[in-house]
């Protein structure tokens, strides 16, 4: 048995097109992962790279401890089953199921204790001297599974085996390989473009579109809590239901208006965490409800539509329609005011009835209509903290406090100004104080309402933060963003610093040998890389590794002041940047500019500064990718 890890896995043909990118996950022992998403989507490309079978461009895969990058697919105790069963025709079921076993100059008698068990497993002992050709699309996919467990082997790999059989056969097979997953114990990732087989068969759920990741997530929670319009679409039947509306807050509700003017009404505490820029009634956002959460009423509340057509199911009924009350003229294309509502028991429908859907409103979904995310995040990206500024004091959440150095110049001299700031960047201190209203669990976080005006500033405790407690917590300045008139004026400082520079190898002989070392170069400043970094470097980009311009990102923290006769990168300070709780000196270095981290003490005119190569990343110019 085995855990995996994939580590910023691409993939990346000769003709620049990246099938995968940056994809990392952290398997567990005896899960069951599912891929899934639509026809190139790169989950099958990623399910290979697994097995071994197509090679990793750039990143890492462990199984268990073992690094398997260059590992060959005999080698990784991986056992793969596919689409199209892969069966020798010309052999008997027991001689395919004991091939891979004979190849490995297994004793025969073990070779029969494992087919026999097999077979008893899967219900096939009776068909062990039938050739494939003699046998069902069921039976010969579980052959194919049976080939697999012979081998015993820390992890399956599953392509699309079910997309051959036809519906009962499939919905047959997958109670059978759920089954099968519990029975063994073991790991098995499972690749399908059916969101069916993903949300009844895995414990996660991987998402793919266009070789991007878009969310990892238990079934349930990716129905409920979806992270884009991509993946609420994608997972459910029949389909989410997406419209353009507008958002007015007013009091202790929230307007929400579609194109036809129609209106419904959702509680403000359920649309809390959307940002109150969304709730103005003059930003269009996508509203989204599952049909299953929509009802059907004889009064005039919610939505009224036509119905264009009705799918009698037995126990369901799936009613299509058209907002409004007139067909107007027949289009294929959705023009964002069409409707899905299933129901159950009614049979009292027909095309070309005016009736009217009622939003359950603790089902709704929200989304930014440009970037496709989720307005309703578990925990909101930013707060926005409104600030009025004179000379150096400013007064904020019913406090003052003083002015950042850093902040004044930014603003220059604007009287009024706003904050974004992350949930993270709000921290135990003695500058403000708010009552938590409420303490909600994210996971394995908890997540303080904490009562600001007539809104929530949200803010991540520990375990000591009650409800109904006066929280004291301080900002930190530095993870904080600006913002005067809308305009962003400062970023927040990010974690990691960046700095442009090449990369070179020399051969030297040791005790008779040729060794390569490897170094990152940044100015006159070298730094010897990990051997293993070097090789993979050169094994992505070939011998052009040594023309080209790499991107090292660098974490600040591990940036250090050394002295001038220490190994490092001369650095001119062209300004110190005074954050209030922390300190930065923006230096220039090899012509690049990079802020470091310093005493509040710090005075220097110039500096020394060097890291350790161990701390450094390496990014790509060429292509947008991680490569070590």
């Amino acid at each position: 048995m085995a855990n995996l890890k994939l580590s910023h896995i691409y993939k990346v043909y000769e003709n620049g097109h990246k099938a995968v990118n940056d994809f990392s996950i952290d398997i567990a022992d005896r899960e069951f992962i599912v891929f899934v998403g639509p026809s190139g989507c790169g989950k099958s490309t990623t399910l290979r790279m697994i097995a071994g079978l197509e090679t990793i461009t750039a990143g890492d895969m462990f199984i268990g401890d073992t690094l398997v990058n260059d590992m060959e697919p005999k080698d990784r105790d991986i056992a793969m089953v596919f689409q199209s069963y892969a069966l020798y025709p010309h052999m008997t079921v027991y001689e395919n199921m004991a091939f891979g076993l004979r190849n490995r100059k297994m004793p025969e008698n073990e070779i029969k204790e494992r087919v026999m068990k097999a077979a008893k497993i899967l219900d096939i002992e009776d068909y062990l001297e039938r050739k494939p050709k003699e046998m069902s699309g069921g039976q010969r996919q579980r052959v194919a599974l049976g080939r697999a467990l012979v081998r015993d082997p820390k992890v399956f790999l599953l392509d699309e085996p079910l997309s051959n059989l036809d519906a009962k056969l499939r919905a047959a097979m997958r109670t059978e390989i759920t089954a099968l997953h519990k029975s063994l114990q073991t790991t098995f990732i499972y690749v399908t473009h059916d969101q069916v087989e993903a949300m009844t068969m895995g414990t996660r759920i991987v998402v793919m579109k266009l070789g991007y990741v878009q969310q990892i997530d238990t079934p349930m929670n990716l129905y409920n809590e979806p992270y884009n319009k991509f993946v609420a679409g994608f997972i459910g039947t029949p389909q989410m239901n997406f419209f353009d509306v507008t958002l007015k807050r007013e009091g202790d509700k929230v307007i929400v208006r579609f194109t036809n003017n129609d209106t419904i009404e959702v509680p403000y505490e359920k649309l809390s965490k959307i940002h109150h820029r969304y709730l103005n009634g003059d930003t269009t956002v996508t509203f989204g409800i599952r049909p299953e959460h929509i009802a059907l009423v004889d009064d005039d509340r919610g939505l009224k539509f036509v119905v264009t057509n009705v799918e009698r199911l037995g126990n369901e009924t799936i009613v299509y329609g058209k907002l409004g009350d007139s067909l107007g003229e027949f289009t294929m294309k959705d023009e964002g005011n069409n409707i899905i509502v299933k129901v159950i028991d009614r049979d009292d429908i027909e095309v070309g009835d005016v009736i009217y859907a009622d939003p359950n409103p603790n089902k709704v979904h929200f989304f930014d209509a440009q970037t496709e995310v989720t307005l309703m995040n578990k925990i909101p990206p930013y707060n926005t903290i409104a600030v009025k500024a004179a000379g150096d004091q400013a007064e904020l959440l019913g406090s003052k406090v003083p002015l950042p150095g850093v902040f004044q110049t930014a603003v220059k001299g604007a009287g009024e100004f706003e904050l974004s700031v992350p949930p993270y960047a709000i921290v135990k201190g003695d500058d403000f104080k708010l009552k938590v209203a409420r303490i909600e669990k994210v996971d394995d976080q908890r997540l303080a309402y904490l009562e600001y005006g007539d809104e929530y500033l949200f803010a991540l405790v520990d375990d000591e933060v009650k409800e109904g407690d006066g929280y004291g917590f301080s900002i930190l300045n530095d993870k904080v963003n600006v913002l005067v008139n809308d305009a962003e004026v400062l970023k927040a400082v990010e974690e990691e610093a960046s700095l442009a520079g090449r990369f070179s190898k020399t051969e030297v002989k040791e005790n008779g040998n040729r060794v390569l070392h490897f170094f990152y170069n940044i100015g006159d400043y070298q730094l010897e890389a990990a051997p293993e970094q070097g090789y993979k470097i050169n094994s992505i980009d070939g011998d052009g590794c040594y023309k080209n311009t790499y991107r090292y990102g660098v974490p600040r923290e591990k940036i250090r002041i050394v002295g001038k006769d220490e190994p490092g990168l001369d650095a001119k300070v062209k300004e110190i940047l005074d954050y209030g709780n922390v300190r930065y000196a923006n230096v220039e270095a090899d012509g690049q500019e990079l802020m470091i981290r310093v005493e509040p003490n710090f005075n220097e005119p110039a500096i020394r500064i060097s890291f350790d190569s161990h701390d450094v990343s390496v990014y790509s110019t060429k292509i947008d990718m991680k490569i070590c």
